[in-house]
């Protein structure tokens, strides 16, 4: 069967069972860009708004569809209302093909990104569109001053391995039996120097000259 580009487990939020309450309207970090659209070919890229929650709906098919353990509405809502710069989805039209739902927060003093979720529907892979949700995500943690980027894959997930060593990430560790499943993940991590410039958006490969 294909591998998903998929990465993500509640362990990197709350636990599937738990309710919890967010303000509907974070209130914006000082250097944070509310909204944001980028089109490259004939894709656009917009990062989440809170409003109207009908994207969320979006988001939960999509995802769904690829994840091999189910999420809680409030693990979505966990991200998506705290980090809406952080979460971006790609459309071709009006129709969502992709998604990516990371955060940002503190660990060991460090500032620290995870990527939570990351789907491409079948039907749309192979346009790098998984690597740039990637790119626009990171470069939105970057703009943040985070210092480092984590996330969890299956270590069969081939597909997700090479969409994020083929972006600077490398293995951390090895987590035996991590996800419901049984299977095991791979801890990826990113470091990044705070003079380095975000990076450009990819092209497919057919777009790119030679």
């Amino acid at each position: 069967m294909e591998q998903p580009v998929v990465a993500g487990n509640p362990k990197g939020g709350p636990a599937p069972c738990e309710v919890v309450l967010v303000p509907p309207h974070p209130p914006l970090a000082p250097n944070r860009v509310p909204f944001q659209t980028v089109t490259v070919e004939d894709i656009t890229y917009r990062s989440y708004e809170t409003e109207p929650y009908q994207q969320l709906k979006l988001i939960v098919g999509l995802i769904e569809k690829d994840l091999s353990e189910p999420y809680s509405i409030y693990t979505y809502r966990y991200f998506v209302d705290n980090w809406p710069h952080l979460c971006f989805n790609a459309y071709e039209g009006e129709k969502m093909v992709g998604t990516i739902v990371s955060k940002l927060d503190n660990h060991r003093g460090a500032s620290r990104g995870y990527i939570a979720m990351l789907a491409v529907d079948k039907n749309y892979r192979g346009k790098k569109i998984g690597t740039n949700l990637v790119r626009h995500s990171i470069n939105a943690m970057k703009e943040s001053g985070c210092d480092e980027v984590v996330l969890e894959t299956e270590v069969t997930n081939t597909g997700a391995l090479a969409l994020y060593q083929n972006l600077g990430f490398v293995k951390d560790k090895r987590l035996y039996k991590y996800y419901l499943n049984g299977v095991d993940a791979f801890r990826l991590k990113i470091f990044f120097f705070r003079n380095r410039k975000p990076t450009e958006p990819e092209r497919p490969p057919e777009e790119q000259s030679v």
